[in-house]
């Protein structure tokens, strides 16, 4: 599991972007799948041997400007120069965010009026652990059936890596199970004793299929997608979702799944026993 996480997001951000998007020459014989480190130290306007160091993590508390400097060379986007933010302030000892605070598992009354007024469309709560704290009936007949919810607390990302039914039941499941320890790596990670706790869990319980995944992935999970699903009743269903994260007190985020094509939509609708065309598709692709 990697310890370098600033590092490691240095390099695979470099590693993703190429000559061509920074007006750089493209030659016959690059052997690095993007930028070469002395591109990214040139564009930054730094040494190459200080790139060098900060993805090897032997400097973890670059300067505001350097960081800007090289979010600008490396065209990150908004939510990623925040990310990386959040990296070299992880590399600091004392003072976190959190504090000593544990995972928020309470569901504030208005949250859960926010979720009947979402019925019959399939909605769900979770907090930094991934646990499953409220959901919609719509939700209950997505996740029921596939065995998700039968934790206690049920818990997405356990689910996805250690329940055999899961690999039938996302038929991405290597791209769900991505999602979901990036998702783990969002923030301060193992510096979050509770998600190093799950993140020690898995890697015991599942061995590399979690572990080099902690180990190669930023902690950038995709915010909005489609995600199929395979459901005993209704087939394979193609499900667009939207992340919407509460305030920060609240550490928790709700999880909206819509129908992406019109079949989607018709067995959605017969699941939940509503009359066709109440739960439309968001695009017809």
């Amino acid at each position: 599991m990697s310890e370098n996480e600033l590092g490691l997001f240095l390099r695979l951000r470099r590693e993703a972007v190429t000559p061509a998007e920074v007006g750089l020459p493209t030659g016959p014989r690059r052997r690095t799948p993007g930028l070469r480190r002395a591109e990214l130290a040139t564009l930054a306007g730094v040494s190459v041997e200080y790139v060098t160091r900060l993805e090897q993590g032997r400097d973890r508390r670059p300067s505001a400007q350097v960081l800007s400097a090289l979010a600008d060379a490396l065209r990150l986007t908004p939510a990623e120069r925040v990310h990386l933010h959040r990296l070299t302030k992880g590399a600091e000892s004392g003072f976190t965010c959190r504090g000593d605070a544990g995972p928020a598992r309470a569901v504030r009354p208005t949250v859960r009026a926010l979720l009947d007024r979402l019925e019959p469309t399939p909605a769900v709560l979770v907090n930094r652990l991934s646990e499953i704290l409220a959901h919609t009936s719509g939700y209950e007949r997505l996740a029921g059936p596939i065995g998700l919810l039968d934790g206690d607390p049920p818990n997405v990302t356990r689910f996805v890596f250690t329940d055999p039914r899961a690999r039938t039941a996302y038929p991405d499941w290597a791209r769900v199970a991505d999602d979901q320890v990036a998702a783990l790596k969002q923030g301060p990670f193992r510096a979050d004793p509770h998600i190093a706790h799950l993140a020690d869990e898995l890697t015991v319980t599942t061995g590399d299929a979690f572990a080099e995944r902690a180990a190669t992935l930023p902690g950038l999970p995709r915010a909005s997608g489609i995600t199929r699903l395979c459901h005993p009743e209704a087939g394979e269903l193609r499900l667009a979702y939207e992340t919407l994260d509460l305030p920060t007190d609240d550490d928790q985020r709700l999880i909206v799944h819509l129908p992406a094509d019109d079949a989607t939509s018709a067995a959605l609708d017969r699941l939940t026993g509503r009359r066709p065309g109440a739960l439309r598709a968001v695009s017809s692709a």
